[in-house]
């Protein structure tokens, strides 16, 4: 199957839905379904509801978590900092998604693709696929993963970034980073970031793109998961910027005061997502934009309230 021109992110932790991936799918483009935070059973429920609801050509994206060593006494004193605030914190703990669980649904699920976050996508996937892998990247040195196609995820994409690390030196703008990756590869490239508009598309098109996966484009759309303090703070402006404070791993969200409060978070994913899990609950059933994570590309004031097939005519060079 040739690769759609305008992909849908998969945009876990709320906004991705069945319904938002159909609507993509029905536009004619790709719709992912994000498998990541989901128990096994929620995503095939998922994926079933997906495909229910389309024959277009439908996506799953697994997180590819891998345990490494992290400061200890960094997370234990971030941790403590947050107490004394007077935040609701979980307990900070590894887990890899339910990777292996995953993966089995997604190899048996009615999809044109799997594409990975994170890191690269086991062998015990690309083994066994009856369909392209895609592999999430953002440094050119990733380029070298084993995958079918990459997503090229440039510095202006929201939400967090998909390098195999969490270092702070790997980002690089979207063309930049494809000609970097172009030079290295010569498999189909998705260009992710900042994608907004039908410039911004046919830009990274002309720098060797097959296909261009846009996320926050999607965020006011009505079949969008989008929590309404999420939806609030896209409509209100400001700028975005890069933060550990929330989960301990380098994602883009609209600043705010819990992102300013707490720049020196430790890196430690996903750890303290499952530390500050509590405290976003509570803001958000507060109706607090500002101890939200607010994930956001740079273009995110180009984000429009209409459905989803409207992006995705609105994106088609």
């Amino acid at each position: 199957m040739a690769i759609p021109q305008i992909v849908l992110a998969p945009l876990a932790g709320g906004p991705s839905t069945p319904e938002l991936a159909a609507a993509v799918a029905n536009a004619g483009g790709l719709g992912f379904v994000a498998g990541g935070y989901l128990s096994p059973d929620e995503l095939a429920r998922r994926l079933e509801r997906a495909r229910a609801l389309t024959d277009g050509a439908l996506g799953v994206n697994l997180f590819v978590l891998r345990e490494q060593p992290v400061d200890e006494d960094a997370l234990a004193a971030y941790a403590e900092r947050l107490a004394r605030e007077g935040h609701e914190l979980g307990e900070p703990r590894f887990d890899d998604d339910e990777l292996d669980a995953k993966i089995e649904i997604a190899l048996a699920a009615d999809v044109q693709a799997i594409s990975t976050t994170f890191g690269p996508p086991p062998s015990s996937l690309l083994e066994r696929a009856r369909v392209p892998v895609w592999a999430t990247i953002s440094t050119p040195a990733d380029a070298d993963v084993a995958a079918d196609v990459l997503v090229v995820q440039g510095l202006e994409a929201g939400g967090h970034r998909g390098a195999f690390d969490d270092a702070d030196e790997s980002d690089l703008p979207l063309l930049e980073l494809l000609a970097a990756v172009r030079a290295r590869s010569d498999r189909p490239l998705v260009a992710a970031g900042g994608i907004a508009s039908r410039v911004a598309v046919r830009a990274a098109l002309d720098a060797g793109a097959v296909a261009v996966q846009a996320g926050t484009a999607f965020l006011l759309c009505p079949e969008a998961g989008t929590h309404p303090v999420h939806r609030t703070a896209l409509r209100s402006g400001g700028e975005t910027a890069i933060t550990r404070a929330f989960t301990g791993r380098r994602a883009r969200g609209i600043e705010n005061s819990f992102m300013r409060d707490h720049p020196d978070a430790p890196s430690a994913y996903p750890h303290v997502h499952h530390l500050t899990a509590p405290l976003r609950a509570a803001a958000r059933a507060a109706g607090d934009a500002g101890r939200v994570n607010l994930w956001a590309g740079v273009s995110f004031a180009a984000a429009r309230a209409e459905p989803a097939a409207s992006v995705v005519a609105r994106l088609r060079p």
